[in-house]
């Protein structure tokens, strides 16, 4: 036995050593790039991020926006958000992007044939850093993205100078914008899925962007005269051709996620009682884009809302008595976009500042402007009589009906219908049936467990900071 050991060990040390001996030259790849190139991770992180947050925002962030319900699998409709189930933990998707994109802008600043990257890669990094810390307030940014310098436990830095310190968003807007403006190489942006090379398409997204995100802290600072200066000029995304978006297809790969769910689990989402009662006092014709009629409806045209966050243990409900989401999700997806920025929100939100005051313009042109093109991107023909009756600027409360059509037309990006209802408490979300938040509408969602698990000592600070990680805390921008 003792012999069998001895002759085992001189095998291994024989074995180990002719492994290692030349191991680099050996297990060298010559068919795997040492570098990757900008062109390849560009698309990348635009379609990632598009697909995967759109599909979030359909399926969670509806559920915090009110604009469908679950009928089953639904803990986070009921507002417990630490139970992600179908959706409901966009974390690693904000940070794997913005770990890519940081690869973009390191390539484009350190070597002069990457330079006509580095405007789409601030933008998208002002972009996807102010989606996530609207979600979960202060995050880990300045220090983040860093892992291969050593930084694995990153600092959460707050809110507020994620949006306005140097390498923050505003910052990184503008940076952007004047890289786009001052490059003069012949070089190509490539990879680029949002507006095919076309530097005026991201410089409109950019301000676009800058417009949505001053409207955002405006409860903070004095932002009129920026806006004012951006509406002055004109060079936002002003028409749906101009859009920040990409085009699912009907089929695999590369329709949307939802089309590809087994049957049981798309049936888990209908139509909520909040979106049906607004569509329904509108007489709006997106109702029968947007959702099906229900089953058991008399003339097999009719559609019916269930109120959000039942307890599907104790409550029984019948999926025919209730609309599913329309073919458009899952039939038809072709017709449907990953949606970044569009025209008909920058003048939702330009008609929200002219209504307030901080610009001055014509809320109205700029609301029925809004809601032409909404009607348009979902293509729905506008009713003749819609914008002189229910949908008329002034029938009721003029902000609110503007940022209720907001609201609407973001059907596809759920997140930001509730992110734009905490700042604005519109339209007016109702108290869930069987709410395990204490009836309360989140105002934030919570960290992921992880964060606890890998960066435990940055997590446990800004969960204190935020009463023990708490949904109910509100993030620097809401609070008055």
């Amino acid at each position: 036995m003792k012999t069998m050991k001895k002759l085992y060990s001189l095998l291994t040390i024989l074995i180990l050593g002719s492994c290692t001996q030349d191991f680099e030259d050996i297990n060298t790849n010559p068919n795997t790039p040492v570098n990757v190139q900008p062109s390849l991770l560009l698309r990348q992180v635009i379609y990632d991020y598009g697909e995967q947050m759109s599909y979030e925002g359909f399926t969670a962030g509806n559920l915090l926006g009110q604009y469908t319900t679950a009928l089953d699998f639904n803990l986070f409709d009921r507002h417990n958000l630490k139970s992600p189930q179908l959706g409901g933990n966009p974390w690693p998707i904000f940070y794997q992007n913005l770990r890519d994109n940081e690869i973009i802008l390191d390539l484009s600043t350190d070597n002069p044939s990457f330079k006509v990257y580095e405007g789409s890669a601030r933008i998208m990094k002002a972009y996807m850093a102010a989606a996530l810390t609207d979600l979960f307030g202060d995050v880990p940014y300045f220090e983040a993205f860093k892992g291969q310098d050593g930084t694995v436990t990153p600092e959460y830095d707050s809110q507020e100078s994620i949006y306005m310190d140097t390498d923050g968003i505003f910052d990184n807007l503008q940076k952007g914008i004047e890289a786009l403006q001052s490059y003069n190489g012949t070089i190509a942006l490539e990879g680029d899925i949002l507006f095919n090379g076309d530097l005026d398409g991201w410089e409109r997204f950019a301000n676009s962007l800058k417009i949505k995100y001053l409207m955002r802290i405006s409860s903070k600072m004095d932002v009129s005269n920026e806006l004012q200066t951006l509406f002055s000029e004109g060079n936002f995304i002003s028409e749906n051709s101009q859009n920040a978006i990409f085009n699912f297809t009907d089929g695999e790969p590369n329709n949307f996620r939802l089309a590809r769910l087994r049957i049981g689990d798309f049936n888990n989402f209908v139509m909520s009682e909040t979106m049906d009662e607004i569509l329904t006092s509108l007489d709006d014709a997106r109702i029968s884009r947007l959702f099906r009629p229900y089953s058991n409806s008399a003339g097999g045209d009719e559609y019916n809302g269930l109120l959000n966050g039942i307890d599907a243990s104790s409550t029984i409900v019948s999926l025919a008595d209730y609309s599913l989401a329309g073919t458009i999700f899952r039939e038809n997806t072709g017709l449907l976009d990953a949606n970044f920025m569009t025209s008909m929100e920058t003048h939702f939100l330009l008609a929200e500042a002219a209504q307030r005051g901080f610009i001055s313009a014509d809320a109205q042109n700029l609301y029925e402007i809004g809601v032409n093109q909404a009607f348009e991107y979902w293509q729905v023909a506008l009713p003749d009589e819609y914008l002189s009756g229910t949908g008329a600027l002034d029938n009721g409360d003029p902000l609110e009906n503007i940022i209720t059509q907001k609201w609407i037309s973001n059907m596809i990006n759920g997140y930001e219908g509730w992110i734009e209802y905490r700042r604005t408490g519109h339209p007016q979300l109702k108290t869930i049936s069987a709410s395990l938040n204490n009836n309360l509408i989140p105002v934030r969602m919570p960290y992921p467990s992880e964060e606890e698990a890998l960066n435990n000592q940055n997590y446990t600070t800004a969960a204190n900071n935020t009463e023990g990680n708490c949904i109910n805390v509100k993030v620097w921008w809401d609070q008055e």
